[in-house]
């Protein structure tokens, strides 16, 4: 017979509803705001100061104007591959690193461990990070926005505590069978870890897709900016030039560079964001069950 609930109970579940509700609803408005302002035309949306959930004057332009900037483009195909390769570089070394800590007949894996998680609370600094790289011949290469972070404790934690969470027995039937440590490795621990796996290859990827600073500080070639450097230059220093003047405008619908800098932001706002807001329905089902596995074992 099922317990019959308290009316302190309903009233607890209403208010986390309302909150939940309350949450969603300010995450999800200024998307629909940037959405929905990307295409209004631009000679509204440059006085328009409320919330806007409908486009006012449907148009296109500012897209048309986003995707024949051949910078923009640039940036997407250089942020592309900065993802793949600093997301592959950060599986290889992360993974790799995790199952030698997570073995029991390592030596000092602790001390190891803890020497790491040091440099969670310390660091160097700016400069003599800026004075490594630069030593290391990186600058104005792929090579510096990939390699200075390959090593991400955190990720590493995860992927230590969930490896030594599998069982031993596993291992050792394995070896019995022959296997070597590379091949467990990869037949074995890696296969049954792809829940904490997918969810720190998303971790990684939407890490590099945002990631802006090491490229504003080791890349001073346009060509190799990454997206998220003509995003902050347009945002941030408001300057929309490049793209409205490397257009060829018909008629008078395009006047002046200050009427679609507003129009120009929002539609490079959604086409820099969307992408990686598409990866996430991929990886939803894996994500829950690999971040519960880092946080509740020891």
């Amino acid at each position: 017979m099922l317990k019959s609930r308290s009316a302190g109970d309903i009233t607890f579940d209403v208010c986390i509803y309302i909150m939940v509700l309350l949450v969603s609803i300010a995450c999800v408005l200024p998307f629909i705001h940037v959405i929905m302002s990307s295409f209004t035309r631009p000679e509204i949306i440059r006085y328009y100061t409320g919330l806007n959930l409908w486009p006012k004057g449907f148009t296109v332009r500012g897209y048309e104007l986003v995707f024949r900037n051949r910078e923009l483009l640039t940036g997407l195909k250089n942020t592309l591959i900065y993802v793949a390769v600093g997301t592959f570089i950060n599986m290889a070394v992360n993974t790799t690193a995790a199952y030698a800590l997570s073995r029991q007949n390592v030596l000092w894996s602790r001390a190891l461990l803890l020497f790491a998680s040091f440099t969670m609370l310390f660091s160097g600094g700016l400069i003599p990070f800026y004075l490594l790289v630069q030593r290391l011949g990186m600058i104005n290469t792929i090579w510096a926005v990939t390699i200075p972070g390959a090593v991400n404790v955190w990720y590493l934690i995860i992927l230590r505590t969930s490896f030594k969470a599998l069982p031993v027995s596993l291992e050792e039937s394995a070896k019995l069978d022959g296997a070597n440590d590379f091949q467990i490795f990869a037949k074995i621990i890696l296969p049954l870890s792809m829940p904490v796996l997918s969810v720190i290859i998303l971790y990684c990827v939407v890490g590099h897709w945002n990631s802006w600073f090491n490229a504003s500080i080791f890349l001073q070639r346009r060509p190799m900016y990454p997206l998220q450097l003509f995003l902050r230059e347009i945002l941030v220093n408001n300057d929309t030039s490049k793209i409205v003047n490397q257009v060829a405008v018909p008629t008078m619908d395009f006047l002046s560079i200050d009427r679609y800098r507003p129009l120009v932001q929002y539609c490079t706002t959604v086409v820099v964001t969307l992408p990686i807001i598409c990866a996430y329905p991929f990886l939803q089902k894996y994500f829950i069950k690999g971040v519960m596995i880092g946080s509740i074992k020891g």
